[in-house]
């Protein structure tokens, strides 16, 4: 087998193993995967800096998949170099971090290869990619990091540090403010070690991207003082060499290459399509477009003989002599740079030197006082001396905020955290301007994308911020409510918190009104008297949940009362003696239910109520396997409010 032809069957391994998981989970986005596979092949055969067998050594490149739906790229490549697994301890295991039955088992409760690459669950993903623009924008980190390093502990002679980052990104990434933010700071700091693969494909799931995004990249980052190269075929391997060597020439400014791709390249009948973007291809056209890769058709899974020592003769080989030879670097540079060969290794022990916490102040009783933020930074200066790696920043700021490092032999170095949503939304909170804000994503009911697509935390950060009404409908009426509720607001801005999987819409002649979401909170259901023994109280999706778990408890003779909470905000802006109507004080029994952190409800169950919600993140799996494996069941909510009634009073 030539090399032209061994290149071709590891690229289509790549597509196949991709197509083949995202149709047996029936979840997942497959066209990224297929275009781009030559891009990830040429790119870890020829270029990365990286040994499988040791997949934390320090001086590896990074490479981070910014357009984390497209995970079955980076598995697929991880199992096919065969990359070592590494245990929470950053210890070598030794078995291969991404099995094929990991693979099989994509998108699925336990595996590997959860709905978006996890940082710390599967070795060899460098950071954690769900929201679109944030693995670019921590690759600019990681570079910085790279910088950094090498100016405190390179010496002559001794180059410990000169790693670079790639980040694939694709047009999802372009769009968001964070990135752009990014990319100017990359290039105002000459990070000439980061090269962002751009997949520009014009495609997302809605359509062509001139609907909303028909920037002219290579002039805005042009602009930022990067190098732009174009590879105008993503199946074009030598220009695709011809550019990432370009890149490792640069040594003054940041690199972006565009790559002209196809998404769902290879299948002469979908490709191109929107659909195929985020839905798997279907078996028909999984058929056809083996068939027109040369695939044997009925094969699933299938890594042909020669590609796992292909990969094993190119990153494997090149991988373990660019390691061995800096462990021997390193060596000879413990010997004579003891004191900085330990702070290295404490690094990455994530170990604090001797004496970290020595000469911090101490503050005499005062009436007068500090306030926090003087406090802490002279506190954050004291520490700082003696930790040399704590490096922070906050843009220009750092005079009010007081985080500036400004002991003898502090040095500057710019850096940035974003957050490209919250800020928005507070302030317009802060500003009494009746901006909508409408979240799609709303609890673990997300399912296979996994814990970086579902907020836990959210709905109370939300909640936390003053004049926001934060509203989380139960059903289709609810929803519609909510929106006759928002429109009439003049000051308020709102959070709309919306599910993404179906909810059933409840009988209106049967249940209450959802009118009453004008109230923030309202009696759904009831006990046949008016006087239940116990409450349960949900929001969102869990509202059925409740009323089901309410007729199960009524045909069993125990009388329940639902309470759905759409806004909490807008419920405790009513009269207290409405309030009281809703939530009785006189019923203690109480069981509050939402797919989401549990921080908040005590306040309407009290200390001794019980709360069905989330206390760890969530995890890549089918909803209804989620809702077991979280304890979101009927029978949960039915023995909760069984609990509540017979413990003591």
């Amino acid at each position: 087998m030539t090399d032209t032809e061994v290149s071709h069957l590891s690229i289509n391994t790549i597509r196949t193993l991709s197509i083949d998981a995202i149709q047996q989970a029936n979840s997942g986005h497959p066209g990224t995967p297929m275009g781009m596979a030559p891009v990830v092949y040429c790119l870890w055969q020829h270029f990365l800096r990286f040994d499988p067998e040791e997949p934390i050594w320090p001086n590896r490149d990074r490479f981070v998949l910014s357009a984390g739906h497209a995970s079955m790229l980076l598995y697929s490549i991880l199992h096919l170099t065969g990359v070592k697994a590494v245990d929470p301890d950053y210890e070598v295991v030794g078995k291969p971090c991404v099995s094929l039955d990991d693979i099989k088992t994509f998108r699925q409760f336990g595996s590997r290869c959860a709905g978006h690459p996890e940082y710390r669950w599967t070795s060899g993903v460098e950071c954690t990619t769900g929201p679109l623009g944030q693995g670019v924008a921590m690759s600019v980190g990681m570079a910085i990091a790279s910088k950094w390093l090498a100016a405190r502990y390179n010496r002559p002679g001794f180059d410990l540090f000169d790693y670079d980052v790639y980040a694939l990104c694709g047009d999802g990434c372009m769009m968001e403010g964070i990135s752009n933010e990014a990319a100017s700071l990359g290039g105002h700091l000459e990070l000439s070690n980061l090269c962002w693969i751009y997949d520009s494909n014009r495609i997302t799931i809605e359509g062509h991207t001139n609907i909303a995004f028909r920037d002219d990249i290579a002039s805005r980052f042009l602009s930022y003082g990067w190098n732009v190269e174009r590879v105008g075929d993503a199946n074009d391997l030598d220009r695709l060499d011809r550019a990432l060597s370009i890149f490792r020439k640069t040594t003054d400014r940041p690199t972006l290459i565009i790559v002209d791709s196809h998404i769902g390249y290879g299948s002469p009948h979908k490709a191109g399509t929107p659909g195929v973007h985020g839905e798997p291809l279907g078996e028909e056209e999984v058929t056809l477009t083996k068939r027109s890769y040369g695939w044997p058709e009925d094969a699933k899974f299938l890594v042909p003989e020669g590609v796992r020592e292909h990969f094993q003769q190119g990153i494997g080989k090149r991988g373990r002599e660019l390691r061995t030879a800096w462990e021997s670097t390193f060596k000879e540079y413990r010997r004579q740079f003891p004191e900085l060969a330990d702070e290295v290794e404490k690094m990455q022990r994530r170990e604090l030197p001797e004496g970290w916490d020595k000469n911090l102040p101490v503050f005499p009783p005062d009436p007068k006082g500090l306030g926090g933020r003087e406090s802490s930074g002279q506190v954050l200066n004291a520490v700082a001396k003696n930790v040399p790696w704590l490096i922070g920043g906050s843009v220009d700021l750092t005079p009010s905020t007081k985080t500036r490092l400004s002991f003898e032999g502090a040095g500057d170095f710019q850096a940035h955290s974003y957050d490209y949503a919250r800020c928005s939304i507070r302030l317009s909170a802060l500003m009494e301007i009746p901006v909508i804000h409408i979240f799609t994503h709303d609890s673990i009911g997300v399912g296979e994308d996994g814990p970086t697509h579902q907020p836990i935390e959210h709905l109370i950060s939300l909640r936390a911020i003053p004049n926001l009404a934060v509203i989380r409908p139960a059903d289709a009426t609810e929803v519609v409510e909510a929106w006759k509720f928002i429109l009439q607001m003049r000051h308020t801005p709102a959070a709309l918190i919306l599910s993404r999987q179906a909810l059933p819409t409840l009988d209106r002649t049967k249940y209450a009104p959802a009118s009453g979401l004008f109230k923030g909170a309202y009696v759904l259901a009831d006990a046949p008297n008016g006087k239940p023994h116990v409450l349960l109280l949900a929001t969102g999706s869990e509202v059925s949940l409740c009323v089901a778990a309410y007729e199960q408890l009524k045909a069993e003779g125990i009388g329940a009362r639902v309470v759905s909470m759409p806004s909490w905000e807008i419920f405790e802006r009513q009269s207290q003696e409405y309030r009281d109507s809703v939530l009785p004080p006189s019923v203690k029994a109480r069981v509050a239910v939402e797919q989401a952190s549990t921080w908040g409800w005590a306040h309407y169950v009290g200390l001794e109520g019980a709360i069905l919600g989330m206390k760890t993140f969530g995890a890549s799996a089918p909803l209804k396997v989620l809702q077991k494996e979280f304890g979101f069941t009927k029978q949960n909510v039915v023995a909760a409010a069984k609990e509540q009634l017979g413990r003591p009073r």
